[in-house]
């Protein structure tokens, strides 16, 4: 093999090799999201991670992980199968204030009807954030939709209390960050994969 070809076959299997590398995670704020994980039986790649800002202050990251791509609410909410939103701490936070602040974004984004019926599930979400008194930065917790289960919500890695099993509560929990009123639009965005964080 000629000379130039091979430092030019050399170099782009080195390429290669660097690209896979970089592929294995997505960095946001110094928290690592890797590009895909496993949640019971099913692949699940990252779709966006993002950034969660109040005034100037970054307060958490998320990273949305779907079993396929999804750029809208609305293909999100349409997939059937797992789903795990995975959220870290960047701040110091009252756990309380947090699960008041997501029954209010719940609430912000469904009609009265709707969310009257998921009231009891919203209570037990915010029981389950009150109970952990303060989240630390670093510290982390996931949502995951289980098809057969319901929503799971696991905080510093340990499973809370039962699923919720209603479909509308996972969707309804999402409606927080992917809704038509979201915390944070730029987080939206980058969970919908329309920017880089």
């Amino acid at each position: 093999m000629n000379t130039p070809r091979r430092h030019a076959i050399l170099a782009f299997a080195a390429m290669m090799v660097t690209t896979s590398a970089l592929a294995q995670n997505v960095t946001v704020a110094d928290v690592k999201y890797s590009e895909s994980l496993e949640l019971h039986g099913t692949k699940l790649q990252l779709n966006g991670a993002g950034i969660r800002y109040k005034a100037v202050f970054k307060v958490y990251t998320a990273g949305l992980y779907l079993e396929k791509p999804a750029d809208s609410s609305q293909e999100v909410m349409a997939l059937r199968g797992p789903k795990r939103l995975s959220i870290t701490m960047l701040r110091e936070i009252d756990s309380g204030e947090l699960g008041k602040l997501f029954s209010r974004g719940m609430e912000d984004n469904m009609d009265k009807a709707s969310f009257s019926k998921l009231i009891p599930g919203v209570l037990r979400m915010s029981q389950i954030f009150s109970d952990h008194k303060k989240l630390l930065p670093g510290d982390s917790f996931t949502i995951d939709w289980v098809p057969g289960t319901g929503t799971v919500i696991a905080v510093k890695g340990k499973v809370q209390g039962e699923p919720f099993k209603e479909p509308e509560f996972f969707n309804a929990l999402m409606g927080i960050w992917l809704g038509n009123k979201p915390a944070d639009w730029n987080l939206k965005d980058a969970l919908l994969g329309k920017s880089k964080p």
